[in-house]
């Protein structure tokens, strides 16, 4: 098996960021333009930098701060913060084929893209630091997931909901994991 996406998964991946951007939005009720300002990009495990690259986890949220030469600063902004999703392809395959015939790829990969999103909303909206103490970041990840299920709950697929109950309390993602 191939660590990378291939050319048909690729296309479930970007159709499961599309449809998580209308989720998000809708969910929390934001139009597009405010979902715009939270600057992100996606990147399969191909493109990825070493630093960008994380065992043991789907994805890995990468944040770059890019500021303003001195002197060059409008209106008191001195830059911005861009977010960079980083898939981890080989770890979604392995647990994609080792769930099988039970977790498959596009509800996988939705729950991940709407989770992310979460995530680059919460950080860019300053509801938490990215740079938090670990313990912190713990209890993030569960406000993430209990806000990423309310926000899937409006989608109506059985695959989806198999995926849910694996990122429930009772089953660990490490199980799915490992």
């Amino acid at each position: 098996m191939s660590p990378y996406f291939n050319i048909v998964q690729l296309p479930l991946a970007n159709k499961a960021f599309n449809d998580a951007e209308k989720l998000v939005a809708r969910h929390f009720r934001l139009s597009e333009g405010q979902l715009k300002r939270n600057k992100y990009d996606v990147k399969t495990l191909a493109y990825l930098d070493q630093h960008e690259i994380k065992d043991g986890a789907f994805a890995h949220l990468c944040k770059y701060s890019y500021g303003k030469p001195d002197g060059l600063a409008e209106n008191g902004k001195d830059g911005f913060d861009f977010y960079r999703v980083c898939l981890q392809d080989n770890i979604i395959l392995d647990a994609v084929e080792r769930a099988s015939p039970f977790i498959k790829l596009s509800p996988l990969m939705l729950y991940i893209a709407v989770h992310e999103l979460i995530h680059v909303l919460r950080f860019g909206n300053g509801e938490i630091d990215f740079d938090a103490a670990s313990d912190e970041k713990e209890k993030e990840e569960t406000i993430v997931h209990n806000l990423t299920k309310n926000t899937l709950e409006p989608v109506q697929q059985h695959d989806l909901g198999i995926v849910l109950e694996c990122f429930s309390n009772d089953f660990k993602i490490g199980d799915l994991i490992n």
